[in-house]
């Protein structure tokens, strides 16, 4: 299991741009986003939350709750993509992977506010996660969607995103890529972090 130090989060935040220019704040999920994490998921559509789910629900279940506010329990890792409105930190998407080691591979899921689809915070968001996972070496990221998530099929094609059945549920799709990453690019933090040392993603256990 590996866990995070509250203190050692902030470093791998993000700063991504909407289409329009907003600045959006990619960063791991805390506890205190416990309220503001669940009002999110209740104020999404009932088809958008279907879709994120894989099922009809009004909330997230309090046991997910649970999991997404805990970074990095079983290889987990929860993030939110915010916006100040107002002044107010405000969650305009989230998302959550899991990396595995046997086989190198990311698993991810996301959702975006359905107020603020259409202006590119999903593409930079999955290009962000694919970063992520390229800092844990993985070679490959994958998530598997509702047959009827239009909009999830679009952005990972668009993103160069290869497709076949899920394996278990004919209800879902997979949609699967390989990482290429150059590491001049230096992306996102957590390369960053992995590039100044080898050891740096794995500061992060408690």
């Amino acid at each position: 299991m590996t866990t995070m130090r509250l203190d050692d989060l902030r470093q791998y935040s993000d700063v991504l741009r909407s289409q329009r220019g907003d600045k959006v704040t990619v960063r791991f999920v805390e506890p205190r986003d416990a309220e503001a994490l669940q009002n999110y998921f209740r104020s999404l559509s009932a088809g958008s939350r279907y879709s994120r789910l894989l099922g009809a629900a009004s909330e997230l279940p309090p046991s997910e709750l649970e999991h997404f506010i805990h970074v990095g329990e079983a290889e987990r890792f929860s993030v939110v993509a915010t916006i100040s409105i107002d002044g107010r930190e405000t969650i305009v998407g989230e998302a959550r992977y899991a990396f595995d080691s046997a086989t190198a591979s990311i698993e991810l899921g996301l959702s975006i506010d359905d107020r603020w689809q259409g202006h590119g915070i999903g593409k930079a968001l999955l290009k962000n996660l694919e970063c992520r996972a390229a800092s844990f070496g993985a070679e490959r990221i994958f998530g598997d969607t509702l047959r009827s998530n239009e909009a999830m099929i679009a952005l990972a094609r668009k993103a160069g995103y290869a497709f076949t059945n899920s394996p278990g549920d004919w209800r879902l799709t997979r949609f699967q890529k390989q990482i290429h990453v150059e590491p001049q690019e230096i992306p996102c933090a957590s390369w960053r972090l992995a590039a100044v040392s080898p050891s740096a993603m794995s500061s992060l256990a408690v």
